[in-house]
Parts: structure tokens; sequence; C-alpha cells
């Protein structure tokens, strides 16, 4: 065990999450996604597992580490319901939450439509399976900076500043 490293962030996450760069994208999925044979089309190329965690227990402990893109228009996205791409199943606005509760602000998630959401995914860096048996559980999330204090910051908020 390490001090304040939450308990779920196993080696094989704290890897990718230390090799990402900026822009980089991370997958949070749930168990219903077809995630190994998404995570083989990735940059890491195998999968992440979080089998006991939920979605938004999975959100919760990445956030942890990880600072959300501020260069971007829309750092976290989730997959849109097919035939009600507005509704936000209670899984989602659980994960809704975490990702506000880390980034101190409202990042509200950007939808993306089913088959354009596994499309994308196949291009991230990684995908971390949880647990998730609730439909939807399934998040994108780009990889930000964190800048020295004398840092520019290009116009962009990071988590610190």
């Amino acid at each position: 065990m390490l001090k304040q490293l939450d308990p779920l962030l196993n080696p094989d996450i704290l890897y990718a999450l230390s090799a990402m760069g900026h822009g980089d994208e991370l997958v949070i999925c749930d168990a219903n996604f077809p995630a190994d044979s998404v995570a083989r089309a990735t940059t890491l190329g195998r999968l992440l597992r979080m089998d006991g965690a939920d979605s938004a227990r999975a959100v919760r402990a990445v956030l942890s580490l990880l600072p959300l893109d501020t260069f971007v228009e829309a750092p976290a996205m989730r997959m849109e319901v097919v035939g009600d791409p507005n509704a936000l199943p209670i899984v989602q606005r659980e994960a809704q939450a975490e990702v506000d509760a880390a980034e101190g602000r409202a990042v509200p998630f950007a939808p993306i439509e089913r088959h354009a959401f596994y499309a994308r995914a196949r291009k991230a860096y990684c995908v971390i399976a949880t647990g998730e048996q609730r439909g939807y559980g399934c998040f994108i999330f780009a990889k930000g900076v964190i800048l020295a204090p004398d840092a520019p910051s290009g116009g962009a908020t990071e988590r610190g500043q």
C-alpha cells in the first residue's frame, strides 16, 4: 500500500496514467462494453481492469491523479443513450458529480453517439473496464497538464492554479 493513493489504482493503471501525455484519452467503461477487443486497438494495446468498482468510483480514483485537459472544449465525454441522446442515466449523473468534485468546477460531459464512442475509444491511449453493471457507464477523458507556477498557461486554467 502507498500513502494517499486510491487502492483501486493498481500498478498497471498507475503506469498508464503516468505514461499518457497531454491530450491522450482514457476510457472508463462498464461491464457491457466490448472492452477487450477495443483495448487491443488502443496505444497501450491491452485491457486494464477495476472489476470491483462501479463507474463513479473508478472515475473518482482516476481523476484523483489525472488532470483534465483545459485546452479542449470537451475533456470529459459520455456515451449517449441509444434513442434518447439527451437522457442522463443515474450512472452518468453519479460520474458527473465525481468529475465536478475532482475539478472543483462544473465540467459537463459531452455526449458521443454509441458507434462514434466505440470508434473514438479504439484511438484512446487505454481502456479501463469496471464492474459497473448498469448500462451507459462509459466515459472518455482527455489528459491535461500540470503547469509549473511560473509557466505561461496559454489562457487555460489548470488544476492547482
